[in-house]
């Protein structure tokens, strides 16, 4: 699937086309993105209690942003969940159903596979390990992990930057509409396989075995190699493996108690929504739950569970320059090449009206996404989670760009969603 500023929903492959100034995905060969995964039930209350809603919220009447989310819902979408900062406070809503079958809705804080929202967290690690000292941006990668034999011309900030040119190792897809297989990361191949166990080093030295999209520095390809290589950049220079880092540095000072890093572990802890796959076996169709998998296979690019309160809390420190110093901040906002992407950041202008917005969506493979915006100081934010029934040409995912944007635009362009249209 893909997102308004060109993501993957999936956090597999994302390969953003440019109109104008909006940034919009696009559906490769065999649709391999992916980016998307929630007020609880009457009953759910108790079960939903890692974050309670404030009354302040909960008696908020926001009839847009319902009729925002329950779009989704009549797109086909499973469920979703919604959750909104801005001048008039917060807001939580979900539409939908929490797992097929039932009734109930998705909870409000439910966890959920965050996909690439990965991403501008491993990101962050850097640049903090940068503002210490411990990392130089324009450095040789290579430096820091000769045992990979990496090339010297590939620094630091190309892999934040995705101008590395490495092979992405959960495949490539060219503009002559070549594919070059890698570890399958969706459809039937990647359902039989989701419980299997990758290790960082595994992913990257198969990314290595290939041959490079381009020369360094040269062009710009969103790559999960990039990151998965950050997160043994993190560990090498800390001495400490990448979960207890994004513990210490991140997920503490910030009390994301619904965030976590889950390594080899297949469960998605606490309330959660469900996500499917569908597809044929011997003529028959068959849909299985997809809520334990196992991430390990996007190490540091995609792999990370969270909640809708947890990103806001993150993406509104971050903009709020509580996580990096002021220069470091900037740099990991300035939109680079054909993706106006920055360090972990996608850069969106909305268009007149509306404004700059800096966000990064994603999700796994199949059935799952989120999304995570933030005006420049933080102070509006939206996050949600979808869940939906997914195939391996990715089920109602041609609808999700349209119903995006509708969203986006009526948080940030003041509620004008049907006057603000993105820029051509």
């Amino acid at each position: 699937m893909i997102t308004a500023t060109g993501q993957r929903i999936d956090g597999v492959h994302q390969r953003p086309v440019i109109r104008g100034k909006v940034l919009r995905r696009v559906a490769a060969t065999a649709l391999a993105a992916a980016l998307l995964g929630g007020v609880a039930a009457p009953g759910a209350a108790a079960a939903d209690s890692s974050t309670a809603v404030p009354m302040a919220a909960a008696g908020q009447d926001r009839p847009e942003l319902q009729k925002a989310i329950q779009e989704f819902v009549d797109a086909g979408f499973a469920g979703m969940q919604l959750r909104v900062h801005d001048q008039r406070g917060e807001w939580v809503g979900s539409a939908g159903v929490r797992k097929l079958g039932q009734s109930a809705k998705p909870p409000t804080n439910g966890r959920f596979w965050a996909g690439s929202v990965t991403k501008t967290f491993t990101a962050t690690l850097v640049l903090q390990l940068v503002a210490e000292g411990k990392i130089a941006l324009d450095a040789p990668a290579a430096g820091y992990l000769p045992e990979l034999g990496l090339d010297r011309r590939i620094t630091v900030r190309m892999l934040l930057q995705h101008t590395s040119g490495l092979f992405n190792y959960t495949g490539e897809h060219y503009d002559d509409g070549t594919v070059v297989p890698g570890i399958p990361a969706t459809g039937d191949a990647w359902l039989a396989n989701r419980f299997h166990s990758y290790r960082p080093e595994e992913l990257v030295r198969l990314a290595l075995s290939k041959p490079a999209r381009f020369e360094p520095g040269t062009d710009q390809n969103y790559s999960n190699t990039n990151y998965t290589l950050a997160l043994l950049l993190i560990e090498k220079v800390t001495g400490h493996s990448y979960a207890e880092e994004m513990q210490r540095r991140i997920l503490r000072p910030l009390d994301l108690k619904g965030t976590v890093v889950p390594g080899n572990r297949a469960e998605l802890p606490g309330p959660h929504a469900h996500g499917y796959y569908r597809y044929e076996e011997d003529g028959q169709e068959k849909v299985v739950d997809i809520a334990r998998q196992n991430l390990s296979l996007l190490a540091g690019a995609g792999d990370m569970i969270s909640t809708t309160q947890d990103l806001h809390t993150f993406i509104s420190a971050l903009n709020g320059g509580k996580l990096l110093p002021a220069p470091l901040l900037a740099e990991m906002r300035k939109p680079y090449g054909k993706y106006n992407y920055g360090f972990g950041l996608f850069v969106q202008d909305l268009g007149p009206g509306c404004g700059t917005v800096y966000q990064h969506n994603g999700s796994p493979p199949h059935g799952y996404g989120a999304l995570m915006y933030s005006s420049p100081d933080g102070s509006k934010t939206l996050t949600a989670s979808v869940t939906w029934v997914d195939e391996a040409t990715r089920g109602p995912a041609k609808d999700f760009q349209k119903l995006v944007d509708k969203l986006v635009q009526e948080v940030f362009c003041d509620g004008a969603a049907d006057e603000a249209k993105p820029a051509q």
